[in-house]
């Protein structure tokens, strides 16, 4: 008698790597009695920061990169009438934000290798009507910040940089996060190099930027919660200074991400080694593998992004489908703004104005990259590629 051939589990595109260190370190703010901003949420702060350098870096914890982003942009005064140039190529919430304010974003095309923002793209696109830049540090690979941060001086723009996939990004040997923009802004999400479930940092080192993010983030208000309920003086008078917003991040969350960014230098080498082995091993395959960070710099490896050659003897969403029918979970990083409708009717877009954003997006599939991902989980994917495409 012949035994039913098992089905290999579904190998997910991304999963949290959670131990019980996490577990137990929120099971603690829970038995706190600090379960929203509190000494957790302060000490997360205070622990990023420091892993960044200090060198007189504020972190302001909120929910999500998204409330980052925006509280970073309502700090540098973008409104009404403005323009943020970012790129097409991204994740809806990099320029939702800029319409939140009243303002207009300028999306621009990618650099057809390193898939971030094209500085030159950035230079043809200002007018006098452009306020800021918003660099997407695509993948976890940083982008040309030397250009950037040169076209800014020259017109006097500020720069938030959308940090999201990059933690621990460096460039020229420096983190992202420590270079000379006015704002950088990282995510926590559940699929990012650390988790906090939901959450973000915008790191700064203008204290007055950093004083008016803490007020925004928290209905506007002169203390936050924990200064008021640990306060000697009355708890319960506070004045409301701006029309703020409803952004902090919980103890809860918190406490998940102290034990997250202790672990990130073991995540990182993970990161690295599953990055390094799909370079090497689909290197024969009618793929264009994802550029590396140039020599002495960190790439982040929060997504590994290949793209068919036109040789392939399949498309992409065949290629999906079929690692699917494996057990094989793959994403698109990303569908680029300019083909969504809201964002294609409202600025009149075509993809003819992306051409490198556009063929990428048509060639491109997110392969399964987790810090919990076993080799053999990884030996799967390798040779389901060399089924498929070899």
């Amino acid at each position: 008698m012949t035994m039913p051939e098992t089905t290999p589990l579904f190998l997910p595109f991304a999963r949290p790597d959670i131990s019980d260190a996490e577990i137990a370190a929120v099971t603690d703010a829970l038995r706190s009695g600090w379960v929203t901003t509190g000494p957790k949420t302060r000490a997360f702060e205070e622990a990023f920061t420091a892993y960044l350098g200090g060198n007189s870096l504020q972190s302001v914890a909120v929910n999500s990169a998204t409330a980052g982003l925006h509280i970073a942009l309502e700090a540098l005064g973008i409104g009404p009438g403005d323009e943020v140039i970012a790129p097409t190529l991204t994740f809806t919430a990099t320029v939702e934000v800029v319409r939140y304010l009243g303002s207009d974003p300028v999306l621009v095309d990618v650099d057809p290798v390193t898939l971030n923002i094209d500085p030159e793209k950035i230079r043809s696109a200002i007018t006098p009507r452009t306020k800021a830049i918003m660099p997407v540090h695509y993948g976890g690979l940083s982008c040309d910040m030397s250009a950037i941060l040169e076209i800014a001086r020259a017109h006097g723009l500020k720069v938030v940089e959308d940090a999201a996939h990059a933690l621990p990004t460096t460039w020229q040997g420096q983190l992202v996060g420590q270079l000379q923009s006015d704002i950088t802004v990282f995510s926590f999400y559940a699929n990012k190099t650390i988790t906090t479930g939901e959450g973000g940092m915008a790191v700064t080192r203008n204290s007055q930027l950093a004083d008016r993010m803490r007020v925004m983030r928290l209905h506007g208000m002169s203390r936050d919660a924990f200064d008021r309920f640990t306060s000697k003086t009355p708890a319960w008078y506070y004045e409301v200074i701006a029309p703020g917003f409803k952004y902090n991040l919980t103890d809860i969350a918190a406490a998940l991400g102290l034990v997250q960014l202790q672990r990130l230098p073991q995540f990182l080498q993970r990161r690295q080694h599953l990055a390094a082995r799909y370079q090497t091993q689909l290197a024969g395959l009618p793929l264009v593998l994802p550029a590396d960070a140039p020599a002495g710099d960190v790439h982040a490896w929060h997504l590994y992004v290949v793209r068919l050659a036109s040789s392939a003897r399949m498309g992409r969403d065949e290629l999906i489908q079929a690692l699917s029918d494996r057990g094989i979970g793959t994403s698109v990083h990303y569908v680029p703004l300019h083909r969504h409708p809201y964002w294609r009717d409202r600025y009149g877009l075509s993809p003819e104005q992306f051409p490198h954003a556009d063929a990428a997006y048509q060639a491109m599939v997110s392969l399964p990259l987790f810090t919990a991902m076993q080799d053999s989980d990884q030996d799967r994917v390798i040779a389901a590629l060399h089924e498929l495409l070899g």
